[in-house]
């Protein structure tokens, strides 16, 4: 939720391949280099080029039990794409508010076949090989904190269980090898106002709410409590300090401040390392926007887009309400998105109203993704909102706003209307991903009160690159927090291995790079999650790469 909400409620080495059937290589890797495994298969183009995306409905609804939309059912759900079966194509997971989730397996050519798992009420929805037995598994969390794990029997079917020792609520969820043993640890935050509301009294009782760090040992997750207190709805994991350990942010509504702590060799120590920060936090994205080698933090509030018409007629009792409100007590929080870039001392500094992102409108979930194939990061926020008092004078209680595109023109995002992207549908999760395996980023958004959404990229921009990473004989199978750089002449880009993105949103292990059509392919270097590194020369545009790390 936001902060009017409570103010109002009290709230590679490539060999040629034939006839498009894949083909392993061995990597001619550097003398210090570690030696890999290549199989690539191609990215082909088949349908038309519109140069925009087409909506398509999914076969997934997320709506209350009578349509109205009371309290934190106005989160809605998020979704995660991830490949389920190993087909090779990414498969998506829907959560719902009422009836059952859904697990869209993914048949080729965008058509996907539902299939009705778990029961609703779902918000955090991630896809990740828990127990790296090299089938991905489905982990969701719900309004009330549980935490639900679907471990994948790898024949289609689900059988939910336990994470044992994990037992505090959980709102948000991310994964990563935290500790560089090789399996998969896990950092959890809890949403304390909505807990409140959806368990009562009995949740302050009980306590457990806050953030914790899970380290895994050998199965079992041993807590760190870290904060007694959250109010997150994102959370992400990042080198914020650059002493190559991951560290954590938590991003809090509310006015909450938000959280930083970073990993050392005796912990977690909160930090500070932003001078500005948004103030009622609703989603992180993290991407390279400006090729320069270094991650920057996208962080989205309610902002509006614009104040007219009738969108101003809408906003205009929150930002009355506002006004009435006493000047914020801290004065580094700001109610707009902000775009945390480093300056050459290493220093975040925020740069959103210099690149054109300061107001977005009430956004959920952010992404970054090259959606064009030019070799740059664009932007795609989804936005909207309903509730049944915030929004009592608008009809069916709902601020409707358009979702907005940005292309990232180097120095700055420019809106882009043409492609096709501003759909009024309330989203809330969304994930980019290629889901028809051409080579483009295609978007999937979980609405609320609406059908899903899957938007065709048709741009049919230059040219990409896919790579998946697999580390065999670690937990740790799809490598999450492992750094791919690719070498152009077009420029240097960085991609990092994430489970989780956005806002509630699982990310696909599969990376995405885009470039122009005419680019030269210097070299692709994979930095795994254990400190060493792998170079792939001769690469090829237009293939799905797969690196398996050779195990010493």
């Amino acid at each position: 939720m936001t902060a009017p909400f409570v103010r109002i409620l009290i709230a590679t080495t490539l060999l040629p391949f034939f006839l498009g059937a894949p083909r392993a290589a061995i990597a001619q890797s550097r003398p210090t280099d570690i030696p890999v495994t290549l199989t690539a298969t191609p990215l082909t183009r088949s349908g038309p080029c519109t140069g925009s995306f087409i909506p398509h409905d999914l076969d997934h609804l997320t709506t209350t039990a009578d349509g109205v939309v009371r309290m934190f059912q106005a989160n809605g759900t998020g979704l995660a794409a991830g490949d389920l079966d190993n087909d090779g194509d990414l498969d998506l997971v829907l959560g719902a508010e009422e009836g059952a989730n859904s697990l869209l397996w993914n048949e080729g050519d965008l058509r996907f076949r539902r299939h009705p798992f778990g029961d609703g009420k779902a918000r955090d929805v991630t896809i990740v090989d828990v127990d790296g037995d090299g089938w991905r598994d489905i982990v969701l969390t719900r309004n009330t904190g549980a935490l639900r794990y679907w471990r994948n029997l790898g024949d289609g079917q689900f059988v939910r269980e336990t994470l044992p020792g994990v037992a505090r609520p959980a709102y948000v969820l991310a994964w990563a090898d935290l500790d560089g043993d090789g399996d998969l640890d896990l950092a959890t935050a809890s949403y304390d106002a909505g807990f409140l509301t959806d368990r009562g009294d009995g949740y302050l009782l009980g306590g457990g709410g806050g953030v914790y760090v899970y380290e895994n040992r050998d199965g079992r997750f041993r807590p760190a409590w870290l904060a007694s207190d959250a109010q997150a709805l994102a959370l992400a994991t990042l080198d914020l300090d650059q002493d190559g350990r991951l560290d954590l942010l938590v991003g809090n509504d509310f006015g909450l401040p938000d959280y930083a702590f970073i990993q050392s060799g005796d912990g977690w120590t909160e930090a500070d390392p932003f001078a500005v920060t948004t103030h009622s936090t609703m989603s992180f994205a993290l991407g390279d926007v400006d090729n320069d080698g270094q991650e920057d933090l996208f962080a989205s509030d309610m902002k509006p887009y614009s104040l007219e018409g009738e969108l101003g007629q809408a906003y205009a009792p929150l930002m009355a309400a506002m006004m009435d409100e006493p000047p914020m007590e801290d004065a580094s929080q700001i109610m707009e998105n902000v775009l945390q870039m480093r300056n050459e001392s290493g220093r975040f500094v925020n740069r959103a109203e210099e690149w054109g992102v300061d107001g977005t409108g009430w956004t959920w979930s952010s992404q970054f993704g090259d959606l064009d194939n030019d070799g740059r990061l664009d932007l795609y926020v989804v936005n909207g909102m309903m509730e049944e008092r915030v929004f009592a004078h608008m009809p069916d209680h709902e601020l409707v706003e358009e979702n907005q595109a940005f292309r990232n023109a180097g120095d700055r995002f420019e809106p882009v209307p043409a492609w096709g992207l501003g759909s009024q549908r309330s989203g809330r999760g969304m994930v980019m991903a290629d889901l028809d395996g051409d080579g483009d980023l295609d978007i999937a958004v979980n609405n609320l009160r609406a059908p899903a959404q899957l938007f065709e990229n048709q741009l049919c921009g230059g040219a990409a690159l896919e790579v998946e990473l697999t580390q065999p004989g670690v937990q740790n199978r799809d490598t999450l927090g492992a750094q791919l750089i690719l070498y152009t002449n077009d420029g240097v880009q960085l991609r990092t291995v994430r489970a989780g993105g956005g806002y509630l949103s699982g990310l696909p292990a599969r990376v995405h790079f885009g470039f122009p059509q005419d680019a030269q392919l210097d070299r692709l270097e994979v930095r795994w999650p254990d400190g060493r590194t792998s170079v792939v020369d001769d690469l090829e545009p237009n293939v799905l790469l797969r690196v398996t790390v050779q195990q010493p």
